[in-house]
């Protein structure tokens, strides 16, 4: 197909040179394939008995294979009482997180670690932190939860995250063998902003979503907000869920998922409330696949650049994408903006 020729001012060709870096972004140093494994459990307020869940689990994965193990939210600890995790609440390099250093090491495995007690701003607050680490023990990353869970939760309880936790203020992505991983915890989930600059901000290929929904909210909205979240941005999602009753209080919906970028899920636990584990081969080609087929990359980096009515006309030719815009308004778009 032959292509029109027609000149083609610097601010549309730098338009053009960022897009074609969006389109052809990959993680060269992530392995194709690699076999991951998503946690289902049931924590308690007893840090030994939940350590002791999580070893076994984790050489029960090794022994499968599995090279990336992701953990749910509070894995290491629920307590009964409110306040109660904040008197817990210890730095990344405390001893309850080299505990699970120790347990990377020893089972040459990445962990994602959602949700723990790190201790926060002052004594009457935590942070609820995801944290990452290698296969050599050593913590890579870390995220901390940026939408708290202050709710009103239809026909159950009110919860208010926020008494006792502070916010995150910074999004966190960062490269592995498995690819460029997004971390996320639990409610983060009902914001796609986030994913959304995860995803066409920060390259991520596997979104992390470690979490502990709620008996009813799970029930209404646990799988649909996972499928979603990987299907406009074209990512895994890999879901860690708490499951089944903590204590008197507190109980959680359960159902670890991973899902491909199309959106269709390729690995769960056959129980929504078992503890246990769920393993997939995750294939970074079919993250390249869905994006090339389906660009939307395209449309969104365009939609940075200038609005709608800025637009004439947007060709597809072999791969190749040619932006016709009015020259004047464009360039002032160009360089006004920041980026």
């Amino acid at each position: 197909m032959a292509l029109a020729s027609f000149a083609v001012s610097p601010p549309i060709a730098a338009c053009a040179a960022v897009l074609r870096r969006a389109m052809s972004f990959s993680s060269v140093s992530a392995a194709s394939q690699t076999r991951v494994g998503v946690v289902q459990m049931t924590s308690v307020g007893d840090l030994d008995a939940n350590y002791a869940t999580c070893s076994r689990l984790t050489k029960e994965a090794a022994a499968a294979g599995v090279k990336f193990l992701c953990f749910p939210e509070v894995f290491s600890f629920i307590g009964s009482k409110d306040g109660e995790s904040v008197k817990l609440a210890e730095p990344l390099d405390g001893p309850i997180m080299q505990r699970y250093c120790s347990l990377a090491n020893e089972s040459s495995m990445w962990l994602s670690l959602g949700g723990f007690q790190e201790r926060g701003p002052d004594d009457s607050h935590q942070y609820n932190t995801h944290v990452l680490i290698d296969e050599s023990g050593k913590v890579r990353s870390s995220y901390r939860k940026i939408h708290l869970f202050d709710v009103d939760v239809p026909g159950n309880m009110v919860y208010k995250e926020s008494r006792f936790t502070t916010a995150g203020d910074t999004v966190v992505a960062v490269d592995s063998p498995f690819g460029r991983l997004g971390l996320t915890v639990c409610y983060d989930l009902r914001f796609p902003e986030l994913y959304q600059c995860l995803r066409f901000k920060h390259q991520a290929q596997v979104l992390l979503v470690p979490s502990a929904f709620t008996k009813v909210t799970g029930e209404a909205h646990w799988e649909i907000l996972l499928r979603a979240r990987a299907i406009e941005t074209q990512c895994y999602v890999i879901a860690a869920a708490q499951a089944g009753k903590h204590n008197e209080k507190r109980e959680s919906y359960g159902d670890s998922i991973i899902i491909d970028p199309w959106g269709t899920v390729i690995a769960r636990l056959p129980d929504r409330l078992s503890t246990g584990f769920a393993v997939a081969d995750i294939d970074l080609s079919k993250v390249e696949a869905v994006r090339t087929k389906m660009p939307i990359s395209v449309v969104m980096m365009y939609h940075l650049f200038a609005p709608v009515q800025v637009l004439q006309k947007l060709h597809f030719c072999n791969g190749l994408i040619i932006l016709c815009l009015q020259h004047r308004k464009f360039e002032s778009i160009w360089k006004s903006s920041s980026l």
